[in-house]
């Protein structure tokens, strides 16, 4: 389910012009999920190397901490949301059409961890585990 423009211009502004230029921003890392116990630590960290400002934790991202980064994507930051979870760096590559996205990864041998979630606000997210490695696609 694709979120309607009016809405999405009402939710996120700034969304508005990178859903328009979806063909052209296709693959690009629009998240950047660092998922870890030590939140607080890696923001100072990454505040002090690459000079970006990380915001208050923002629930519907899980409580991660975000900040922008300088080519308009996002990079986050949050604590394991359950026992199980473990520390990880995540990309949330762009696609246009998320569906089609999980089933060409499915059908390429990955695994599909969180299928296609809509985060009110933010847009429309999946996780895939392929190759010991995390992987996620962002529909905007």
């Amino acid at each position: 389910m694709r979120i309607p423009q009016l809405a999405l211009l009402a939710l996120c502004p700034s969304c508005l012009s990178l859903a328009e230029d979806a063909a052209i921003q296709q693959g690009v890392v629009h998240y950047l999920e660092i998922v870890t116990p030590e939140v607080d630590q890696v923001c100072a960290t990454y505040a002090a190397t690459i000079g970006v400002e990380f915001g208050e934790p923002d629930v519907a991202l899980g409580s991660a901490r975000t900040a922008t980064l300088p080519d308009g994507s996002t990079l986050g930051v949050r604590a394991p949301m359950h026992a199980q979870e473990e520390p990880a760096t995540r990309p949330y590559f762009l696609v246009p059409d998320i569906e089609a996205a999980v089933a060409t990864a499915e059908a390429a041998g990955a695994m599909v961890a969180l299928p296609p979630m809509e985060i009110p606000g933010h847009g429309i997210c999946a996780i895939y585990f392929q190759g010991g490695v995390q992987f996620a696609l962002w529909e905007l």
